[in-house]
């Protein structure tokens, strides 16, 4: 069995073509219809500046319009929650970022800024009242993180089944706010079977091995070797690690690919996965909420 690598880009491409596709009809009927995403920046870190390009860019291909508010790393904690409560008081914004992590010189309680954002306009799902809606189920009011987003994205495509997670064992490698703890909720929601792992759980080896869907967002570059994972099973590898060569910037997973793509059944790839994925659910999520808030519209096809 050699495992089918699922292509975060070109399922990307799809999502995103959906939703440029979904913006040129929308505006045939409202000609001034636009969906805005502001990313706050504090600082300048070079990744940080890859990825918000990236966005900025991607928006930009379908007709989207991408904000860059990019603040000094000298900034105060009140001075940022200003800038937050001004975006969501502008009527021209339909979803705020902030990019994590803050380079800045001053101690700022990320969570606490990023709580400040309007649950409306919360396109990444991080405030508590949008993880407090995933973690109770309330699916149909709920802005889904955009990661785990495409985590369930990608499983339901390649295996061309939407209720695909339904009654099967999912594992979680990791309890992060923003990729493990989500995507834990999420594939519950949808009739998933689900354990969560972390640093303090004991014979990790064995849990994962009964997974039939592993979802590996730990941080620890090839932790998850071939006989951990049970034949044919979907792996979904979060991991973005930076090798040890300080001359080289390749990007490694939390998954030993080579290893493991001999034993799963489907596996997606670091380079090129859950990362392009993430991004075009950052602006389907946007274009979602533009529709509600200008129009007053909901999707057909949203959960």
């Amino acid at each position: 069995m050699v495992a089918e690598i699922v292509s975060g880009l070109e399922y990307s491409k799809k999502v995103l073509h959906d939703v440029g596709q979904k913006i040129a009809k929308t505006r045939e009927h409202h000609p001034n219809f636009h969906a805005v995403l502001a990313i706050v920046q504090v600082g300048n870190r070079s990744d940080s500046n890859v990825y918000i390009n990236s966005k900025l860019k991607k928006a930009k291909e379908i007709g989207a319009d991408g904000k860059l508010i990019k603040l000094p790393d000298t900034i105060t904690q009140g001075d940022l929650k200003r800038e937050i409560m001004a975006l969501n008081h502008d009527n021209e914004i339909d979803g705020i970022i902030i990019q994590l992590p803050l380079d800045c010189k001053h101690e700022i309680d990320a969570d606490s800024v990023i709580d400040l954002i309007d649950p409306l306009k919360d396109v990444d799902g991080l405030t508590r009242i949008n993880a407090g809606r995933l973690a109770r189920g309330e699916l149909q009011r709920t802005i889904f993180p955009c990661t785990p987003f495409g985590c369930l994205y990608l499983v339901q495509q390649a295996t061309g089944d939407a209720n695909f997670v339904s009654g099967k064992e999912v594992v979680v490698l990791g309890r992060s706010k923003i990729v493990g703890s989500p995507a834990a909720a999420l594939f519950l929601w949808h009739h998933g079977t689900v354990t969560i792992c972390h640093s303090k759980t004991p014979n990790l080896k064995e849990k994962c091995l009964r997974a039939d869907i592993l979802i590996v967002a730990i941080g620890r570059k090839h932790f998850v070797k071939a006989d951990w994972i049970k034949p044919g099973a979907f792996v979904i590898d979060c991991g973005i690690n930076v090798g040890d060569d300080p001359n080289s910037r390749k990007i490694y997973g939390d998954v030993d690919t080579e290893a493991a793509k001999e034993v799963a059944g489907f596996l997606t790839p670091v380079p090129g996965g859950v990362g392009p994925m993430t991004v075009a659910m950052l602006i389907r999520n946007t274009f979602e909420q533009a529709k509600r808030r200008r129009l007053g519209q909901k999707d057909d096809d949203d959960e």
